[in-house]
């Protein structure tokens, strides 16, 4: 009896410190067409993941899952090192994408096509009026420029670009720097 109480608080004080490291170690993951994360603080592009595709994964597993897979509403093509996803009702442009190179993906994208798939901020985001609407949302950027034109807003350090064109809102992702 005494083992078996001494096994159970064994595991239990191992599944908080696991617990408790994936809490040191940065933020939760983000999934573009399912999590509802509001923070900003809690994005990192290393977490972020379209379709469950994430920065680094292998290409044979961006195109088993985004593809192989079907995914309701979606068509997808691929176009040199881009795996391209169009939406079925108004296929007008990409919507959003993934970036091959070296057997790696290295770029996620989204864009204001995407917004109806799209839950969270990343959704406010895409859905914005202006540059200063993407910084109420997510923070003063590390650094950017804006003109007549629209603004590019980076933020570097959480490893994203937002590019902000009238209404045309994109937002790239990559390994932040």
């Amino acid at each position: 009896m005494r083992l078996r109480l001494w096994l159970v608080l064994v595991a239990a004080l191992g599944f908080l410190s696991v617990a408790g490291l994936r809490d040191l170690a940065g933020a939760e993951p983000y999934e573009l067409s399912k999590s509802d994360i509001m923070d900003p603080k809690q994005l990192k592009s290393t977490e972020i993941s379209l379709f469950g595709v994430k920065l680094g994964d292998p290409e044979s597993k961006a195109m088993d899952i985004l593809v192989n897979e079907k995914i309701q509403g979606v068509k997808v093509e691929q176009e040199a090192t881009f795996i391209l996803l169009w939406d079925q009702r108004k296929p007008t442009g990409p919507m959003a994408g993934v970036r091959v190179l070296d057997g790696k993906v290295d770029l996620i994208f989204v864009n204001n096509r995407f917004a109806y798939k799209a839950r969270g901020i990343f959704r406010a985001v895409l859905n914005s009026e202006s540059p200063d609407e993407v910084r109420k949302l997510l923070g003063k950027e590390d650094y950017g420029d804006e003109n007549v034109m629209g603004a590019v807003l980076n933020y570097e350090k959480q490893g994203f670009l937002v590019n902000y064109l009238g209404k045309d809102v994109n937002v790239e992702f990559t390994r932040p720097q």
